[in-house]
């Protein structure tokens, strides 16, 4: 079967759980792009046996910008951006080989759909995520927010979708979420905004619509335990983003 002369670009940290999924999915792809983030596990060790991957080391900077230094190391301009926990299913694959590649006015959307603990969840706000993630990088490119990035093509460059499933480990242990909880609002928390809209009085308000929203409002409650998690994580992260950013903003005040 031919390689797809598409460059498959992952930027990645400590991905040790799910980088040989996501390396085995990419197996057609004529290169894979690994850009590793100062890992301190068994990421790149487990990276080395797939023949197609090619490891670069760089700085993280945020998910935008690092991510368009990932796609601006490959070797094709055509690319199929995804993260270290994702994987393709064999009808994206399929579907990414048979693009236009001749065409660089296009770029496509894929659908993602998440899994928690290892079952897929679609209710609580996961799920039926359309994003896009292949594209020529002439004309699209990450946008520079340091999270909750997305890929914006330029003017003119019209969008399709393309079939098949990015699937998302987006938790795999429990313990991720507290991870991500910190390491996220973190990230936000250097959008610093005035003062009074971000007094931890109104954190706490967001915090509580976060949960109801996600559990209620999005069926989160259909999920079971994982639906409850999911919104009590949710509502946490927002807590702790707000509240982030009020301390910075006084800080710099001082």
């Amino acid at each position: 079967m031919s390689q797809i002369p598409v460059s498959a670009v992952v930027i990645c940290s400590n991905a040790a759980e799910t980088i040989t999924q996501c390396c085995t999915s990419l197996a057609r792809f004529d290169e894979v792009l690994i850009y590793l983030n100062n890992s301190t596990d068994d990421t790149e060790a487990l990276c080395r046996p797939f023949e197609n991957v090619t490891l670069v080391q760089g700085e993280f900077v945020g998910f935008g910008a690092t991510k368009n230094a990932a796609v601006a190391a490959a070797r094709n301009n055509w690319v199929f951006s995804l993260d270290s926990d994702e994987f393709a299913n064999e009808q994206l694959v399929e579907a990414i080989a048979g693009i236009d590649r001749n065409s660089s006015g296009v770029a496509y959307t894929v659908l993602r759909q998440n899994r928690f603990c290892g079952r897929h969840v679609d209710k609580g706000g996961w799920g039926n995520d359309i994003l896009l993630r292949v594209f020529h990088r002439e004309s699209a490119a990450f946008n520079d927010k340091p999270v909750h990035e997305k890929v914006e093509p330029t003017a003119g460059v019209s969008v399709a979708r393309l079939d098949g499933v990015l699937w998302h480990d987006a938790v795999v242990r429990l313990d991720q979420f507290l991870q991500k909880i910190s390491y996220y609002s973190e990230l936000n928390a250097r959008d610093v905004k005035p003062k009074a809209l971000q007094h931890p009085f109104f954190a706490l308000i967001r915090a509580q619509f976060r949960f109801f929203r996600s559990y209620v409002l999005q069926l989160g409650f259909l999920a079971g335990w994982r639906g409850l998690v999911i919104a009590w994580a949710g509502a946490t992260g927002t807590f702790f983003k707000y509240s982030k950013r009020y301390t910075k903003s006084r800080q710099l005040e001082r």
